[in-house]
């Protein structure tokens, strides 16, 4: 029996709903009893491939867009998920958010990847997003988070394409695996949790797949 347990997780920088679901991942694991054998895999996947990198339209007006809402339902639904956020110890200010293109971000998280630090990074750019307001897709501010989480070399992916395979490689895979919702966390290879399920379902999901080993 392999002694890592891998639990992959697909999700986008600016999805509300992968903030919330790995905090909530955090909390599981902090209570599952073979943590020390969980091996954390992450993966990039665009809520929008297309999106540009400056929307004229604020993220209200987007979902109600999206999901042909009034503007005001839209703010309501932004309200409830910042109040799931307070009661993890979060912040946000989806009132004031920037959506924009996330591809470059993705790339900036495969890079800091090789050097150990892809949680670290993934979580500078949630707390950009959704607390500061700051716009992921401009190069010059990945290049100041990724300074302050210690990633270098990342002037090497503005001059050429470098990662970008790795992020299509990445949603090719979400593909085949018939992901259409993030997050989404594959338990080693066997459970698949998609949303932001909770503290307790996912806890019992590790469980299952670690019982399951046995068979």
């Amino acid at each position: 029996m392999p002694d890592s347990f891998f639990v992959d997780i697909w999700s986008d920088v600016v999805c509300p709903f992968c903030y919330l679901g790995t905090r909530q991942l955090e909390l599981a694991l902090s209570n599952f009893e073979h943590r020390s054998q969980v091996v954390t895999r992450l993966h990039a996947f665009e809520l929008d491939p297309h999106a540009p990198i400056h929307s004229e339209l604020s993220l209200p007006e987007l979902l109600a867009k999206k999901y042909g809402m009034s503007v005001e339902r839209a703010r309501a639904a932004n309200d409830h998920l910042e109040s799931e956020a307070r009661a993890l110890g979060m912040t946000w200010s989806l009132g004031t958010a920037t959506p924009t293109n996330t591809f470059d971000a993705h790339r900036l998280v495969a890079l800091a990847a090789t050097q150990g630090l892809a949680e670290s990074m993934v979580q500078r750019l949630f707390l950009a997003y959704f607390s500061q307001s700051r716009l992921l897709g401009d190069r010059s501010v990945l290049d100041e988070l990724a300074d302050e989480v210690g990633v270098v070399g990342v002037s090497q992916l503005w001059s050429g394409d470098e990662f970008s395979r790795e992020v299509r490689d990445d949603e090719l895979r979400a593909q085949e695996l018939g992901i259409s919702g993030v997050p989404s966390m594959l338990i080693d290879n066997r459970f698949m949790v998609v949303g932001a399920q909770g503290e307790q379902k996912i806890l019992e999901a590790l469980e299952r797949a670690w019982a399951r080993r046995g068979d």
